[in-house]
């Protein structure tokens, strides 16, 4: 778990002993909800409501509605991290997941400027979004980005409220087999390069998974001199 939230850097693992594998948690199951079709221009919606629900009673809807209806399942986060479900005329229609950033990130880290030494000690005010998801019977024009800019403008302080420091940027990845991230680029979100598709335990210098691109957002206009300076 701390490897997963960048905390610590482990080796290579060198052998999986079976007879310790973990079971796993169990998949959150199914929440019955309206899903009847929602399609209409974005004024016509009326109030967005952005809802943190980490550790409240809605969080369990958020789990269920990752597992079911996003492409890539729900998956238990790590470290600081913080969960959200929006919702319009009394529905959830959308949910996004933010957690720690990755540690490593050359595009990222080449269009912040920093020393390895300024990352390891401002790393945590960056924020990831693991998830992002419209539910599949939404069909609102330009929800998505208008949700990513109501977010990008909430999100420091509610990191602030949860864990005592803010955010100064965030970062995405987008698959671009799947996806173009026009609602990330409609949002102003810049596109800071691609990963190199191999891990971090990579021994060959040839990609061993997907590409993705790498897309992020200044939260403030002081953030590389907030990144890289002595104390954030």
């Amino acid at each position: 778990m701390l490897e997963r939230a960048g905390q610590i850097e482990l080796p290579p693992v060198r052998r999986q002993i079976c007879g310790q594998c973990r079971t796993g948690r169990p998949r959150p199951e199914a929440v019955l909800i309206d899903t009847a079709p929602l399609a209409m221009p974005l004024p016509a919606l009326g109030p967005i409501d952005l809802q943190a629900v980490r550790r409240t009673a809605d969080e369990p809807l958020f789990n269920s509605l990752m597992e079911h209806y996003h492409y890539l399942g729900y998956e238990q986060p790590v470290g600081e991290h913080l969960k959200y479900v929006v919702w319009a005329q009394g529905r959830p229609i959308a949910c996004l997941a933010w957690s720690s950033a990755p540690r490593h990130l050359g595009s990222r880290d080449r269009f912040i400027g920093w020393s390895g030494e300024a990352r390891r000690r401002n790393i945590r005010f960056i924020a990831y979004n693991t998830r992002f998801l419209i539910l599949p019977w939404v069909e609102v024009p330009h929800l998505a980005s208008h949700i990513l800019s109501r977010m990008a403008r909430r999100l420091s302080q509610d990191w602030q409220r949860q864990y005592g420091h803010p955010i100064y940027f965030l970062e995405t990845f987008v698959d671009p087999e799947r996806f173009r991230g026009t609602c990330y680029r409609a949002a102003n979100w810049v596109v800071l390069g691609r990963t190199t598709g191999r891990g971090k335990d990579d021994h060959t210098n040839r990609p061993n998974r997907s590409i993705k691109e790498v897309l992020g957002y200044p939260t403030t206009p002081r953030f590389r001199q907030l990144l890289q300076g002595a104390e954030a």
